[in-house]
């Protein structure tokens, strides 16, 4: 498979399909699911008569963000909310605060004994 035809596929793999899906109707009620959809792709190849060849390669990532409702004549918008990771993220900034505070105190401590150092070192060296 040659790099055009990666990064054609990987065009074609990312459409309005994958971030809208297909409307499920129920009881007079349209549910239109919603994502968000994003992707990338490289490749190279050698133009070497010795060593040639060619690759590349293509990734996607999609997570749902909620679904329009459409019920008697209403569009409604229904946000998909994912806890664990909002509390993921909530853990990570708790535990980057406590190590920006460590980090801190450290270069404060640093800074202190540093300054004696210097004071106790000019005291001896000018006696």
């Amino acid at each position: 498979m040659d790099v055009r035809e990666v990064i054609t596929r990987g065009q074609d793999a990312i459409t309005v399909a994958r971030v809208f899906g297909p409307p499920i109707e129920r009881d007079g009620v349209t549910i239109i699911p919603a994502a968000f959809v994003t992707g990338g792709g490289g490749g190279g190849e050698s133009d070497d008569p010795g060593n040639a060849g060619s690759g590349g390669g293509f990734g996607m990532m999609a997570w749902p963000v909620g679904a329009y409702v459409v019920r008697d004549g209403s569009v409604s918008w229904q946000s998909a909310i994912n806890l664990n990771f909002v509390i993921g993220l909530g853990v990570l900034a708790f535990i980057s605060v406590l190590k920006t505070r460590r980090a801190m105190a450290r270069a404060k401590t640093k800074r202190a004994a540093l300054s004696l150092a210097r004071r106790h070192w000019m005291r001896t060296s000018t006696s």
